[in-house]
């Protein structure tokens, strides 16, 4: 089963946490380091509900989201409805995407790219990407560093979130299969209204960890350029065995 059906039912409310202003600040900064010329046009590849996108389209930037879950481009319009931001959502998998249109950036944000197991299939994803850039247009993601996967090792987490009228309890197994460099992560969600038991949602995400070298060959191989690999969040900081959570910052040439 494709990961984020029931589960994307309450994506906002398990990430309500989740500092999007923050990465969006990343992203700017990004774009203010590296870009060749003013960036205006983004492609937001994995949008979910529309957290980065909703908040680049506030900041002035003309976006363009798509995923492939139809529950998460669902929310993310409704999000949208009676706003006038230059932002659109569509339902698009990233292995098959075609939209006739170029961008001056393109971000991948929360470990989309780890949801791309297979070699083929991201050799696919990278070519696709590349052809909705110019050249010297920025792509900017991600993802889960090997090194530090098998360095720290997944461990499991329980997270709980309240809004006041529900409260979730969202427990995380992770199962590691590292000939594959897989990390197989058994969700299970119990979804309480007061004291009763509303709901109940049991899912599997299958991720795939990626080495620096690694994700490197195959942005050379699909016309791409590393510009700097760096700490999620930190443009000056050095990755290493110690940090799980890394981004990229490639251009098209």
């Amino acid at each position: 089963m494709k990961p984020f059906q029931k589960y994307a039912e309450y994506y906002d409310l398990i990430y309500q946490d989740k500092d999007y202003d923050e990465e969006c600040d990343f992203i700017e900064e990004t774009f203010r380091r590296f870009a060749l010329r003013p960036v205006k046009t983004v492609l937001d590849g994995g949008c979910g509900t529309g957290g980065h996108a909703i908040l680049l389209a506030e900041r002035d930037y003309e976006v363009t989201g798509i995923d492939g879950s139809e529950i998460m481009i669902k929310r993310a319009k409704e999000k949208l409805k009676g706003s006038n931001l230059r932002l659109s959502f569509q339902k698009t998998d990233l292995r098959e995407l075609n939209l006739g249109a170029k961008f001056d950036a393109c971000v991948c944000m929360f470990a989309v790219m780890d949801y791309i197991t297979e070699t083929d299939d991201m050799l696919m994803v990278l070519d696709n990407i590349r052809r909705h850039l110019d050249k010297g247009s920025l792509f900017i993601f991600d993802f889960w560093n090997g090194l530090a996967v098998l360095r720290i090792l997944p461990s499991e987490r329980v997270k709980t979130v309240n809004n006041g009228k529900r409260k979730i309890v969202r427990i995380a197994q992770p199962e590691l299969d590292t000939p594959n460099h897989l990390c197989r992560v058994h969700y299970r969600l119990l979804i309480n209204e007061g004291n009763t038991l509303v709901d109940e949602v049991t899912e599997t995400h299958v991720v795939r960890y990626y080495f620096p070298q690694e994700i490197t060959h195959y942005l050379g191989d699909t016309g791409f350029e590393v510009l700097k690999i760096c700490p999620f969040l930190d443009l000056n900081g050095r990755v290493d065995e110690n940090v799980w959570n890394i981004a990229a910052i490639v251009k098209a040439i």
